[in-house]
């Protein structure tokens, strides 16, 4: 097949792109396509001109994962991989996910969102401060004090003009991938540096990802259960990644947040749940090329 890969972008991702994407384009070419490879902006959509059986998007962040980009391509009638523009907006907004999960019964931790530095927390100390769109853990920060938390609260809203306060729980983090809608193996993740912030998700070589969690078989089902719903909730296709927190002392799963568009960089999850299945990564790109392609 013709298949063009976008990567690059505008966004605080851009870098993390241009690795992920650079890889999918060689996965794809080691399985038999024909590949274009390109960095997109928003100021230039002409690689988008150049005739293709599908569209591999592989943009993190802003525009290229939170639906501006898939809408664009839905509105010229290109076939591309991933999820649909609704879902991308969606799942690129932390408090709107939460929203739509906890509307339906899915647990995720208490939050609130804040948009001056004169509204008072409700949710105290130990909490998590993010942004309420932005990847990679960029500005997310572990707060566990009343300083702390203001310091973050204050950062993320002079950057970003609003912020999600999110209930801290304490235990072990999994992250489960999806491949057309179905659980990948959970992996857990141990950083060494605390949480599991840009750092140890892109630089850090210390970062465990076990397969062996050490938590229960019946466990690690409901959470694949649990990041299945979670997703279909979004309404995300083709691929995903759902995060999810256990309360230590309960062992209850918390749903924390949906990436609808995983990295592909050689640190990535979703890629090593994948591998971990028994699918390598050129077969990987390309079913999701395949699917996207078929895509009425």
């Amino acid at each position: 097949m013709k298949i063009t890969v976008l990567y690059g972008g505008p966004s605080a991702e851009r870098e993390v792109s241009l690795v992920s994407g650079r890889a999918v384009a060689k996965g794809l070419r080691d399985a038999g396509h024909d590949v274009y490879e390109v960095d997109i902006q928003p100021t230039d959509l002409s690689p988008l001109d150049r005739p293709a059986d599908v569209i591999f998007p592989v943009l993190h962040g802003a525009w290229g994962e939170s639906g501006e980009l898939q809408e664009i391509l839905e509105s010229r009638g290109l076939k591309f991989v991933g999820s649909g523009s609704k879902a991308s907006r969606l799942g690129m907004n932390k408090a709107d996910t939460k929203k739509v999960w906890k509307n339906i019964g899915l647990p995720t931790p208490p939050y609130e969102v804040l948009t001056s530095k004169h509204q008072a927390p409700k949710i105290s100390a130990p909490c998590a401060v993010k942004a309420l769109d932005s990847g990679s853990s960029i500005d997310v920060f572990i707060c566990p004090d009343y300083a702390t938390r203001q310091a973050a609260i204050d950062s993320v809203l002079g950057k970003h003009g609003r912020v999600l306060v999110e209930q801290f729980i304490k235990g072990p983090e999994l992250t489960v991938g999806l491949l057309e809608e179905k659980a990948l193996a959970p992996i857990r993740i141990v950083p060494k540096r605390g949480f599991f912030d840009f750092e140890a998700k892109y630089k850090a070589s210390d970062t465990e990802h076990r397969f062996d969690t050490g938590l229960p078989a019946h466990l690690i089902e409901k959470c694949q259960r649990l990041a299945e719903r979670a997703s279909a909730a979004v309404g995300a296709r083709d691929l995903a990644r759902v995060d999810i927190m256990i309360d230590e002392s309960s062992l209850k799963p918390y749903l924390l947040e949906i990436n609808t568009l995983p990295g592909f960089t050689p640190k990535s999850l979703l890629p090593e749940a994948a591998a971990h299945g028994g699918i390598p990564f050129a077969e990987l790109v390309d079913r999701l090329a395949r699917r996207g392609a078929a895509r009425g």
